[in-house]
């Protein structure tokens, strides 16, 4: 798989990628969820049946992020490098990132579809979902993507996928982990909400209790679950160890107001992971973050948490 950073309009000759015959499945796909994948496969299959490259257009950053839409989607469920890796998997020949600036965002629809899709990245086919907004001030749609694309262009619109009574969505996903909700995350995503990083040095207090932890700094800006504890897979090459997780700010130590950790206790696991790089699965919410009054309330508390992380996870893997 290849992927390129795309700038529009720009004076730089494209990639001689671009010149080649394509289907594009187009969307930010933040989570790279069923509902997305249901569009990216449709492309890979048009793509395959017409011997055509099977594409992606995403955008960095968020578009709700650059139009100062929250601070939310300055993080991501799966950020950039995540979603590039999980686009690979499902077959994907070319990713394009599009720069989502202001000269992007101001794109007249006309000028998206025939100029950037059409002309420049001879696409033949576009795939996009059933809300799918375009060009500058959202003005396009599926519709206008097919009216304008005609007859250079089809247009493929995928209706939504539903889970659990409502259609899967990024934002659900999201609202799932702001209640730590990881369960409701995963049957959503149809697998588990991962965080993936490096093992950097803490403050090693956690050794000095009798409960090392890996001090895990994320790769990019993920989408946090609530602050709590959970029982997580920890995943270390080709292998995997039950785990808790304590996700926030350590208030015993440090307060309310410090800066949020992802700090994980490995249950079967004895050694030196600095530096390495770990891939976190969460699998179940045991307890909200709590503040202790003293080292032995917080001991009895780790050690009841390990316990129940166990618990849940020996269940999970049955």
């Amino acid at each position: 798989m290849i992927t390129i950073t795309l700038r529009y309009p720009s004076d730089e000759p494209g990639a001689p990628e671009d010149r080649l015959p394509k289907t594009m499945a187009i969307g930010y796909f933040d989570g790279v969820h069923p509902g997305h994948q249901a569009v990216i496969r449709k492309a890979i299959e048009l793509a395959r049946a017409e011997g055509k490259r099977a594409s992606v257009m995403t955008f960095d950053p968020h578009p709700r992020a650059f139009f100062g839409h929250g601070e939310a989607y300055a993080a991501s469920l799966t950020p950039l490098p995540e979603k590039i890796r999980l686009l690979g998997e499902l077959g994907v020949d070319i990713v394009y990132v599009a720069v989502f600036d202001h000269e992007f965002s101001s794109l007249e629809p006309e000028t998206f579809v025939r100029g950037l899709l059409i002309e420049r990245l001879n696409v033949s086919d576009a795939v996009v979902g059933f809300d799918f907004t375009f060009g500058r001030g959202g003005a396009g749609n599926p519709a206008v993507l097919a009216e304008l694309g005609a007859p250079d262009l089809a247009v493929h619109t995928v209706e939504p996928v539903a889970a659990a009574g409502a259609k899967v969505s990024s934002s659900r996903i999201r609202e799932a982990l702001e209640l730590g909700d990881v369960a409701l995350a995963a049957g959503l995503l149809r697998r588990p909400y991962r965080i993936s990083g490096s093992v950097v040095h803490g403050a090693a207090r956690g050794r000095t209790i009798g409960f090392p932890t890996a001090n895990i700094e994320p790769d990019g800006r993920y989408v946090l679950p609530r602050f709590g504890v959970y029982a997580v897979n920890v995943r270390r090459g080709d292998a995997f160890y039950p785990a808790v997780m304590n996700v926030g700010v350590a208030p015993t130590f440090y307060g309310t107001g410090g800066t949020p950790k992802l700090e994980a206790h490995l249950l079967d696991f004895s050694g030196d992971l600095y530096g390495e790089r770990l891939d976190v699965d969460f699998v179940a919410f045991i307890r909200p973050e709590l503040r202790f009054d003293g080292i032995a309330e917080l001991i009895a508390q780790i050690r009841e948490d390990a316990e129940q992380a166990r618990r849940l996870l020996a269940f999970v893997r049955q």
